[in-house]
């Protein structure tokens, strides 16, 4: 099945985020849509899977115009979207979630489990359909996503970021069950990634978008990651890690944890942080780094162990607490746990220091809007008025990040800090988290990317099936890393 693109116009209160947009998709193909955050791709995606509609231009099916008012239309047409955040019912099993709404029984029968079971194993996916899928890591819940697509038929699929999440091999598996859709079973696959060393070894044909705006579409053979950045950005990017600013010898210990205990999640976790320190957590999807996370904030019940942030200790599960001492997470997920989307950016910088602004429950708006206007500027967060699920991951992200700068905090919690943003907007996150350590921040960092820990980070601690394997000084080899972390 063929479809195009043509001429899509798409525009959020005065703002163009698609300018004229026209791409042609070919069945038994890969096609990679790459760009910088705001270029206007996962618009184009939703546009393309009925989630979002168009202000100009058409969608054709094999020639004929068609209309996307809804993703149950697009999945009429054989077109499916599996979302960056994925998109589940969390108390469904994972059999029902992927038969949602094809039928009017809302549990599986027996035969459907087996038949999903059968798909599942055909994708190289370790699912059980019975399992709760809200239980589910997000790589998981991506997966069933991919299920979905392929129980209804679909016959043209945009992963959107579908490898942001993944270590290595799991990205190379995946990325090889996409070319399996186009070369074995003739699906159209999109392939939105900035990941471009994948987009250039996985796709046949890229798209390159920059300003809501097509600027060149090639086969992949031609093209090399350069001709990528220079097409996507149209000026120089610096890639290299800000060189984080010496710890003093005489830095307090802003957060100490020792014993931390959940389950096999996490079992007998001991770090410190000082002031102005980064330190990585590095690991293998199901390491720990997470869990260890959201229980030093509270977000999770801990079975044992001590959290003290400033010398103070910080109760069993509460946030409230960990807040009140200075600490912020910035989550996993920005947009299950780090946003609410159908709010404003501006709203969503404001969350956080809520409390500091209420008296006697009025808010003091005048105080809220001088700490939103300078804090975003400071970001660099553009479309503050605008709804948080229409910005680009990286403005999503910066607002995550803003809405604890304005608290001033002196500890900071980061869980993947640049998962789903690109070249452009990673170099300015990383510029702001060595920024934040520099004034004194003590910074704990977890992510996937080992390049990214150990480029960042004054020290890493490597977690291994909830425990710590090993610590690495800076200037370690990502080999040391990975072969701690059991990956060879």
């Amino acid at each position: 099945m063929d479809v195009a693109l043509d001429g899509i116009g798409k525009g959020y209160g005065g703002t163009t985020v698609l300018d004229g947009v026209s791409v042609a998709l070919r069945g038994g193909r890969v096609h990679g849509l790459v760009g910088e955050n705001g270029a206007g791709k996962s618009t184009l995606a939703r546009v393309l899977c009925g989630a979002v509609r168009a202000d100009a231009g058409r969608v054709l099916v094999d020639g004929e115009p068609v209309a996307l008012r809804s993703p149950r239309d697009a999945l009429r047409h054989g077109i499916a979207l599996v979302t960056q955040e994925g998109a589940i019912v969390p108390g469904l099993s994972v059999a029902d979630n992927v038969l949602l709404g094809t039928r009017g029984a809302l549990r599986a029968r027996s035969a459907d489990r087996d038949r999903i079971a059968a798909l599942a194993a055909r994708a190289g996916f370790a699912l059980d359909p019975s399992a709760r899928a809200g239980d589910l890591p997000l790589v998981h819940r991506q997966q069933v996503e991919i299920l979905r697509a392929l129980a209804r038929g679909a016959r043209v699929i945009a992963l959107d970021e579908p490898t942001a999440l993944l270590p290595a091999p799991a990205a190379r598996r995946l990325l090889r069950l996409a070319r399996d859709l186009a070369e074995r079973d003739g699906l159209a696959v999109v392939l939105i990634s900035h990941r471009l060393e994948e987009v250039l070894d996985a796709c046949d044909t890229v798209t390159v978008l920059r300003d809501g705006r097509h600027v060149t579409t090639a086969p992949a053979a031609d093209l090399t990651p350069r001709d990528l950045l220079r097409a996507m950005v149209g000026r120089p990017v610096d890639v290299l890690y800000p060189e984080p600013e010496p710890v003093p010898d005489d830095a307090p210990v802003v957060l100490s944890v020792r014993g931390l205990a959940r389950g096999t999640a996490v079992r007998g976790v001991g770090l410190d942080v000082r002031a102005g320190e980064i330190v990585g957590l590095a690991g293998l999807v199901g390491s720990g780094r997470t869990e260890t996370l959201r229980l030093i904030f509270g977000a999770d019940r801990r079975d044992a162990g001590e959290v003290t942030i400033a010398g103070r200790r910080v109760a069993g599960r509460s946030p409230s607490r960990a807040m009140a001492l200075g600490a912020g997470l910035v989550p996993e997920s920005r947009a299950e746990q780090g946003l609410v989307l159908v709010r404003s950016a501006a709203e969503n910088l404001a969350l956080a220091s809520l409390p500091e602004r209420r008296r006697f429950g009025f808010v003091r708006r005048r105080a809220e809007r001088s700490a939103i206007t300078e804090t975003a500027d400071t970001l660099g967060v553009g479309g503050v008025g605008r709804p948080a699920w229409t910005l680009s991951g990286g403005n999503q992200q910066r607002t995550v990040f803003g809405k604890w700068l304005v608290r001033s905090p002196r500890l900071l919690l980061v869980d993947e800090p640049t998962r789903g943003v690109d070249v452009a907007a990673k170099a300015h996150v990383h510029r702001l988290i060595a920024g934040l350590a520099a004034r004194g921040v003590a910074v704990l960092m977890a992510s996937s990317e080992v390049e990214e820990v150990l480029g960042l980070a004054h020290r890493v601690l490597v977690l291994r099936d909830g425990r710590v394997a090993g610590e690495f000084p800076r200037g370690a080899s990502a080999e040391d890393v990975l072969t701690t972390a059991g990956l060879r």
